[in-house]
């Protein structure tokens, strides 16, 4: 069952949540302390049960600062208005995972992230342990959207509503990251320069530069371009040592607002795409910068492509890398994929 076009649901108040009882299912009041946040309450067996309106089975988690968003109340209205779902709306870093992982343990079945990249990895982190247990929906709304992208989702809200009434499904690969901190994603983990370009990469900047944020900070970051002394390790077996400029383990194909830093990627064949850029002369970087523009950079000599169900990556000096355009930690780093183990709403052609 897909999202349901309904009137929305009823809030109950914090008041009235005291003497409600458990049943299976989740459903939401309004905090009154912070009346934009709704959270989440369950009842227990043997009281009151809340109206049959209140039950929830679908929770949209927004974030009023990705890219896309100009005015925060007219989409959250707008939420409100054509869905059942319980729409609730992000203020710091780790309110999607938190909210995420909340719904998912207490019995909510779709969690829509409505945001971009990085909205949609939190929600990813907040349920990957019960991954199997919900399906997992996007409304793109961020400055690049690569992974709305990559399952062909449209642009605007409204088709996206649609796509999530459908309610179709795809199993798609879960890729877990082990650094400083155990962390999951979907698309395109990046160490090394990108890794750099990526603490210059702030909300602001996203905001008011959009899809040109990624050159911005880019062309910031240029000056600190280093080599890394890097050994990979595929599969526990092949052992490669290089000097890199970067390394891009990718589940998904686009980074950056479309650039295809790995064309030929699949997000369910239970493998990683691992494209290494080696460290060459200025004259041969801009070659496959140019190349790499349009997707055709995977024969180049400064490449180093492989594929893989788990990589391993040590560099000196360490690497930073973000997940999905977050920033996790330094290397080492080791990747594996967790095969078709996410539900995603997806278009019926995707």
């Amino acid at each position: 069952m897909g999202l349901e076009s309904r009137p929305p649901v009823q809030k109950i108040n914090a008041q009235a949540h005291e003497s409600i009882s458990q049943s299976r299912g989740c459903w939401f009041y309004e905090n009154t302390r912070a009346p934009d946040c709704i959270h989440i309450a369950v009842s227990e067996a043997g009281g009151t049960v809340p109206p049959a309106e209140a039950l929830v089975k679908t929770v949209i988690i927004c974030n009023p600062g990705a890219g896309s968003v100009d005015e925060v109340e007219p989409l959250l209205d707008r939420l409100r208005q054509v869905t059942s779902a319980a729409v609730m709306q992000t203020h710091d870093p780790g309110d999607a995972t938190r909210l995420a992982r909340k719904a998912v343990r207490e019995g909510c079945e779709m969690i829509v992230a409505a945001g971009g990249d990085g909205t949609l990895n939190e929600v990813i982190n907040g349920i990957a342990e019960h991954a199997p247990e919900v399906r997992v929906g996007l409304l793109p709304l961020g400055t690049g959207n690569d992974f709305a992208r990559m399952l062909d989702l449209p642009s605007s809200v409204e088709d996206c509503l649609e796509v999530l009434a459908a309610g179709n499904t795809r199993q798609i690969d879960l890729v877990r990251v082990t650094s400083d901190e155990v962390r999951y994603f979907v698309n395109v983990s990046a160490g090394g320069f990108s890794g750099t370009v990526g603490e210059k990469l702030t909300p602001e900047i996203k905001k008011s530069w959009g899809p040109l944020a990624y050159v911005r900070c880019a062309a910031e970051a240029l000056p600190e371009l280093r080599a890394y002394r890097t050994r990979i390790v595929l599969d526990d077996t092949t052992v490669l040592d290089l000097d890199l400029y970067n390394a891009i383990v990718a589940n998904g194909r686009y980074v950056a607002g479309g650039t295809m830093v790995a064309p030929e990627a699949a997000i369910d064949d239970g493998l990683l795409d691992v494209v290494l850029v080696l460290e060459a002369p200025a004259a041969n970087i801009a070659v496959v910068a140019a190349q790499l523009m349009i997707g055709k950079h995977l024969g180049s000599d400064t490449i180093v492509f492989r594929r893989a169900a788990k990589v391993a990556v040590h560099s000196s000096p360490g690497m930073w890398f973000n997940v999905d355009g977050e920033l996790v930690g330094n290397d080492p780093a080791v990747f594996e994929v967790l095969p078709r183990a996410l539900q995603f709403v997806v278009p019926k052609q995707a």
